[in-house]
């Protein structure tokens, strides 16, 4: 590929050559009419008498022989390791006794995939699908939460006075349904996770998305006993909604609900120290807010979620 500051381009390189070889121009009168160097005219020139209209392509300009390049047999070892321990350049370096950029340069050449874009369990590329329209799924998982005593826990405290501050606060149960298309996430502090519970919130959220214009077809969750019993699959069908499970030992399979809770946990729960629960429940619907309408997502180009449902309403400036 032509570089951008490049002269000719594979249509102007055969108009030179032709200059020279068919119509008998002087090379040096064509260099000065195409405004390149006479080294570059009698260039194209010799590889179109030698080549025809084929030679007027770019070439690699990797050289024929590369002396001190990584022996095969390192090669192989890198690649094994990698495919057996599913490691990074870094720790491929140390085990082979190479540079950690020749290790990655290795893995490039040989298109292995980042890490990031396998499946930790089977070492194969990460399938990745976004359905085409909102409230087509809907991803639905419950995070546990431990409470904050009142006067605070021990991000507030410091671990001991924290772990004498602890009265058996419990757990808040933050349950979400998450769209696939959108992003766009609704989450509630609930006591437990108990079949009738799930089975309100669904009713819940159902009506939530559908105060947006979204009707809810589809619910994916994992294999949880709530999500089993008859309660939930009555609420569904109550609803219209067709229920969806995960394979068993499979969290990727809902991983974007997944990776909502991981980003709850880093913007909201874990980023400053709350002196209580109440504090902490009173900065969520303002983070959640934010999250829907204004916070940029990297997994939809940079947009928000709320800007991908069709004919929103009450958008929030």
């Amino acid at each position: 590929m032509s570089h951008r500051n490049a002269p000719l381009t594979e249509t102007g390189r055969l108009r030179l050559a032709r200059c020279v070889v068919d119509d008998g121009w002087p090379v040096r009168r064509a260099a000065e009419r195409f405004q390149v160097s006479h080294t570059t005219a009698a260039r194209w020139a010799t590889r179109y008498r030698d080549l025809g209209t084929a030679g007027m392509g770019d070439r690699s300009s990797r050289p024929h022989r590369q002396p001190r390049r990584t022996p095969d047999e390192v090669e192989e070892q890198v690649l094994r390791l990698r495919r057996e321990h599913r490691i990074g350049p870094l720790r491929l370096a140390v085990r082979c006794g190479i540079a950690p950029s020749t290790a990655h340069r290795i893995l490039t050449r040989h298109g292995m995939p980042p890490l990031t874009a396998l499946d930790r369990a089977t070492g194969q590329p990460v399938r990745r699908y976004e359905r085409a329209r909102p409230g087509e799924l809907v991803h639905i998982d419950v995070k546990k939460l431990g409470r904050i005593p009142d006067g605070g826990g021990h991000k507030a405290l410091g671990r001991a006075e924290g772990r004498r501050n602890r009265t058996g606060t419990g757990w808040a149960y933050l349950h979400t349904a998450l769209d696939d298309h959108t992003r766009l996430a609704y989450t509630e502090d609930l006591p437990d996770e108990t079949a009738a519970t799930c089975a309100g919130f669904l009713t819940r959220a159902t009506t939530w998305f559908a105060e947006r214009g979204i009707t809810i077809e589809r619910v994916l969750t994992d294999n949880a006993w709530a999500y089993s019993k008859n309660t939930w699959r009555q609420t569904c069908t109550d609803l219209g909604i067709s229920p969806r499970w995960t394979k068993p030992w499979r969290p990727q399979t809902n991983g974007k609900v997944e990776r909502f809770h991981r980003t709850l946990l880093d913007e909201w729960a874990y980023p400053r120290p709350y002196t209580s629960d109440s504090e902490r429940q009173a900065a969520f619907t303002d983070w959640l807010d934010w999250y829907n309408y204004h916070r940029p997502h990297t997994g939809i180009a940079g947009h928000t979620p709320a800007s991908r449902v069709t004919n929103l309403t009450k958008q929030h400036t």
